[in-house]
């Protein structure tokens, strides 16, 4: 081999870019002693938005585009990515980034919310690559494989209480329900075809007087399935506020689920509209005000009540009273943090339905309320099309109770997602209507391929989803249930428009595989649903094969359930090309592990994902390659990972205990004792002999070390894009450790 096989490492955001800090160095330093180099790469939120306007920077402060660098990459047989959580970013996150990065003097600009100029209209358009799922669609040219890695399960079962919250019971007269639209929603609407060559179509919308405007002209190819559908905006008001009543009838918490942050253009006006049912007689009085303002509920209630300080005091006042009294007429919200009075209606990002409908599940039905007590809950989640599989789990539960992690089975996801598949593939073909018309997709030969008729503000999406991708997808379906033995179950609904030309292919493809002894369904969500959750709650395992979204639900729902939470999940997508995407864990609770850092120094980010996932790169390049020193440490790997669940070495919840960087001593303790005592590379004995000697003779000391850094508020001089001197000194605190590791 010419040069050294290379691992790339993404710089993320928020608490696992905090804990590559303390990991990374040891990542580098062993893995080079076997001839891989480890490469880091910046796709946070930060470093997309200053890649995105060199114009606007002075020379020493441009950064390459790195994400770009990725994603000419991942069409590469040799790329080997290990993606950590990033923030898919909302308007108000993206908003606040910007000012952390112009009070630093990387003078970006301003994001335009309302764009008045032709210059501000550019300056949205650039934005709008750097907002909400930017990151995904470009690496992940792939399907992908998403599981609980065996040793987490195992641990889990061996130590449930200290896995993770633990699962509360569910009461027999639990009031907890899933609440959908039964007409003018994105699945009642949908239309789906088969492109029968390759060509080009145009999205057109057309208004009452005939006048058609082009939208967007995308290529397709010859067996792809294009979509289109629409929501009602009267009919999702009407809902909200059916739903608002009914929550105050029955005297549960009214919970908002969407994804807002992925789904960057289609949920934040759905957000939007739920705002202004609950404060209807806010919006239509003071209409004239806000407007002046600015006011855009599409942003939360966090923006409005920034946006009233900009009025006198009296005149802010009366509206703050007005919307108190709107608070006391509606039911009481899901809370995000009851403390400080934030509901999950403050900012969009808040409401991430794969987030914020396990901890439900989880808590038993139950919600925080106002009050800091949990509550049975009515969980909105406005969209029939994933909705319904939330609502048989939530029955399920009510009927037979809780799970029981010590005997539950576990559910393997094999996902949709390759070429921009499906939903998450929609940002750039969505729009809201901006007049009474149709929407309408036209080949290139002036065929209308499906049609929409619209009212004004109604929200229009497309989706895709290549034949190429498809084909992968059922084979890696297959391959999962002969690798496991568990039912391969394909999450896919007849009466649904895409789903029913996916059932055509799934149909036709898995008649050129060899699917004997493989128990293989293709059932509905909520059939699925039902089906999976009796499967698992008897100890046995299934495969659930599924678009891109439900990909996204399922591995937060059931990792949460199983061993506590989703970040210890291993999320392996070979890529079409021949390389290995490998993406560690989820970032739902990185916010959360980040304000106690800077409130009391302690991390409690478990980093377990990170292990696995470096784990499945050294596979790759020992599998790739036949890589011997990649053997070795992916032997080494294993043990260490196994050594840090047995010994119970993640991190706790509290100051003054264990935490990230105590997590990482241990893996690093671990992993040079198995390279010490395996005898297939005697350098590699010889070098981690030493280490490991230094580290176990020192291993209290480091500890002790390493818990002294708790307990007292940690300055990083931001949160988007801190001080990296201060943020390396804070996740390095032991000067023992860093002398050991620094000198390998």
């Amino acid at each position: 081999m010419a040069k050294n096989p290379v691992m790339i490492w993404t710089k993320t955001d928020e608490a696992p870019y905090l804990a590559s800090f303390s990991l990374l160095p040891i990542v580098e330093r062993y893995v080079k002693c076997a001839g891989i180099d480890v490469v880091e790469k910046d796709i946070s939120l930060a470093g997309r938005t200053l890649a995105a306007f060199p114009d606007y920077l002075k020379e020493d402060q441009r950064v390459p585009d790195y994400l770009a660098e990725l994603g000419e990459m991942v069409f590469t047989p040799e790329a080997n990515i290990i993606k950590l959580p990033n923030i898919s970013a909302t308007v108000p996150q993206l908003k606040d980034t910007i000012a952390e990065l112009r009070a630093k003097g990387y003078m970006v600009p301003e994001y335009p919310e309302e764009p008045k100029t032709e210059e501000e209209k550019k300056i949205q358009e650039r934005y709008a690559d750097v907002l909400g799922s930017a990151v995904n669609p470009v690496l992940r040219q792939g399907n992908n494989v998403r599981s609980v890695p065996p040793p987490v399960k195992d641990s889990a079962r061996k130590h449930p209480k200290l896995m993770g919250l633990p699962l509360k019971e569910w009461p027999k007269d639990s009031k907890c329900h899933v609440s959908y639209m039964s007409g003018g929603d994105f699945y009642e609407s949908e239309k789906s075809v088969t492109i029968e060559k390759d060509t080009t179509v145009k999205i057109e919308f057309v208004d009452d007087s005939g006048n058609a405007t082009v939208l967007r002209e995308i290529p397709v190819t010859k067996g792809e399935i294009v979509d289109g559908s629409f929501m009602n905006v009267k009919a999702l008001q009407k809902f909200f506020e059916e739903q608002l009543e009914d929550a105050k009838k029955k005297d549960v918490l009214f919970s908002l689920h969407l994804k807002a942050t992925m789904m960057k253009v289609s949920d934040p006006p759905i957000f939007g509209y739920c705002i202004k049912a609950m404060f209807k007689d806010v919006f239509e009085k003071y209409a004239d005000v806000f407007e002046e303002l600015g006011v855009n509920p599409n942003n939360g209630l966090g923006d409005l009540e920034q946006k009233l300080q900009k009025l006198p005091e009296d005149k802010r006042k009366e509206i703050e009273a007005a919307i108190k009294e709107a608070f006391d007429k509606n039911p009481d919200l899901f809370m995000v943090d009851s403390d400080r009075g934030i509901t999950n209606l403050h900012a969009p990002n808040l409401v991430i339905i794969d987030a914020s409908m396990p901890v439900i599940v989880r808590d038993g039905g139950k919600a925080w309320g106002p009050d800091g007590q949990l509550h049975d809950a009515k969980a909105v989640i406005p969209d029939r099309c994933y909705a319904t599989a939330y609502e048989e789990m939530v029955e399920h539960c009510k009927k037979y109770g809780a799970f029981d992690r010590t005997t539950m089975g576990t559910l393997i996801n094999v996902g949709l997602m390759a070429m921009k598949a499906e939903e998450y593939g929609s940002h750039d073909k969505t729009f809201q209507a901006p007049s009474n018309g149709a929407f309408r997709i036209v080949d290139a030969d002036g065929n209308v391929l499906m049609e929409h008729k619209v009212e004004k503000d109604d929200i229009w999406r497309a989706c895709q989803a290549k034949d190429e991708a498809i084909k992968d997808w059922v084979k890696l379906g297959v391959e999962q249930g002969k690798k496991t033995g568990y039912p391969v179950v394909f999450w896919l609904d007849k009466n649904r428009a895409h789903h029913a030309e996916q059932i055509k292919k799934v149909e036709k493809y898995l008649k050129d595989l060899d699917t004997s002894g493989v128990e293989i369904k293709i059932m509905s969500p909520a059939e699925a649903m039902k089906f999976s959750c009796e499967k698992v709650r008897k100890g046995e395992g299934v495969i659930a094969v599924t678009g891109n979204v439900l990909r996204d639900y399922l591995t937060d729902l059931f990792p949460i359930l199983e061993v506590g939470t989703s970040a210890k999940m291993l999320s392996v997508v070979p890529l079409l090309a021949g390389g290995c995407l490998i993406e560690a864990g989820a970032g739902g609770s990185a916010p959360k592990h980040v304000q106690q850092l800077l409130k009391e120094g302690h991390l409690r980010w478990d980093s377990l994902a990170e292990f696995t996932a470096i784990a499945a790169s050294i596979e790759f390049i020992a599998d790739k390659y036949n890589h011997k020193g990649a053997k070795v440490m992916l032997d080494a790997i294993n043990y260490a990972i196994a050594e840090v669940l047995n010994n119970g070495k993640w991190p706790s919840r509290k100051v003054n205990e264990l935490d990230t960087r105590g997590e990482h001593f241990y893996f690093a303790l671990y992993w040079a004792k198995a390279l010490a005592e395996q005898d297939e590379i005697p350098e590699l004995k010889a070098k981690f002999a030493e280490v490991y000697k230094k580290l176990a003779e020192n291993e209290e000391k480091i500890v002790e070390e390493l818990n002294a850094a708790q307990g007292r508020p940690v300055d990083i001089d931001g949160y988007y894009f801190p001080d990296e001197e201060k943020a390396a000194k804070e996740m390095r605190p032991s000067a023992t450790l860093n002398s050991i590791i620094d000198s390998i």
